[in-house]
């Protein structure tokens, strides 16, 4: 019997393959090694091939499109559904084969080499700005159990991580000391390897079309811009804004029964980093507002009188993600009179 359908369990060394006919009826069953996968599905006939959105995923959908078959990428969440019983790989495999035909199933696009590589930028940046913030905050404790107060801030962490490096005496004992220099020596290399991602993240959005139309909306900077170029794939699978702010996790959880709505927090599912940016971005819009409420959009100042900072700050993150969403479908730039930074 010919193989239409193949749910395939990824992992480091050993794939699950669960292959079903036309009818449903299972006809492949097997674990593969890692070096038996490609030349396993060279030799089938090309069919729909269904896998788990993970780290690996979109490696191997690009190789097994490569051979001609038809590769989509689920949520792993909407995939679990469909298991039967207990967790095993032959299970998932055989849920994944399931979860791939099902209409209503949503699926993640294949992103391209590029893409990742842009990515990973990302998200090495977004592990250094932690490790900054720690080793920032490890000296702030060390030295404050001598009595020795570094000003809020990052600048004046980092004066004083430089000064310790140049040999300042602080008066500390000299193990302490010894310490403070090491987790200084190991801020400033951070801060100046974050410095090198900000400026090859500059650089990228200045090449990206993209990026470029996305910069042009309030709030959003160079880091913003190429994460949502590089992250978001085809815009075009979200049928509106709003669905694209619920894919980022900002709009209200819902838990309505018996005809009425009751609408709680944001939901915070889907990408965390491209929420927490346009979160980062609306602070910083709201944090203006309040400080040059004559520069600001009128429609955020009036937000603010009425509601709380925070609040304020999501709504606006929501709204921005409707604009990214409208911005990257019509190809055009941001005009603040065809999308308005907030609704009344």
């Amino acid at each position: 019997m010919e193989i239409t359908t193949i749910g395939l369990d990824l992992a480091k060394r050993v794939f699950q393959v669960h292959g079903v006919d036309a009818a449903g009826e299972v006809v492949v069953r097997k674990a593969l090694r890692r070096a038996q996968v490609l030349p396993f599905f060279a030799k089938l006939p090309p069919c729909l091939v269904g896998m788990e959105a993970c780290g690996t995923s979109h490696h191997w959908a690009r190789e097994l499109a490569g051979l001609g078959h038809t590769v989509k990428l689920m949520p792993p969440a909407y995939v679990k559904a469909y298991v039967k019983r207990g967790k095993t790989d032959a299970a998932d495999a055989e849920a994944i084969c399931e979860a791939v035909t099902r209409p209503t199933m949503r699926f993640v696009p294949i992103k391209s080499r590029e893409q990742q590589a842009a990515l990973s930028m990302h998200r090495a940046r977004n592990l250094l700005v932690k490790q900054r913030t720690q080793l920032v905050n490890m000296m702030r404790g060390l030295l404050a159990e001598f009595g020795i107060d570094i000003p809020d801030g990052l600048e004046r962490a980092l004066l004083m991580a430089r000064q310790m490096v140049k040999g300042t005496e602080l008066g500390v004992p000299a193990a302490a000391g010894r310490v403070v220099l090491m987790l200084s020596q190991q801020a400033l290399s951070t801060h100046v390897q974050l410095r090198e991602i900000d400026r090859a993240l500059a650089s990228m959005r200045r090449t990206d079309d993209m990026a470029c139309r996305l910069a042009t909306i309030p709030g959003i900077g160079p880091v913003g811009a190429t994460a949502f170029a590089a992250s978001v794939t085809d815009p075009g699978q979200f049928r509106s804004g709003r669905e694209f702010a619920a894919w980022l996790g900002l709009t209200p959880l819902q838990n309505s029964s018996g005809g009425k709505e009751r609408l709680g927090r944001i939901t915070k599912m889907g990408d965390k980093y491209l929420r927490k940016l346009l979160v980062v971005g609306a602070t910083s819009l709201v944090r203006r507002a309040r400080h040059k409420p004559e520069t600001a959009d009128q429609r955020l100042v009036a937000l603010l009188a009425r509601k709380p900072v925070r609040v304020a700050t999501v709504a606006m993150a929501n709204k921005m993600a409707r604009i990214v969403w409208a911005v990257m479908t019509r190809g055009d730039v941001y005009q603040a009179s065809h999308a308005p930074m907030l609704a009344g």
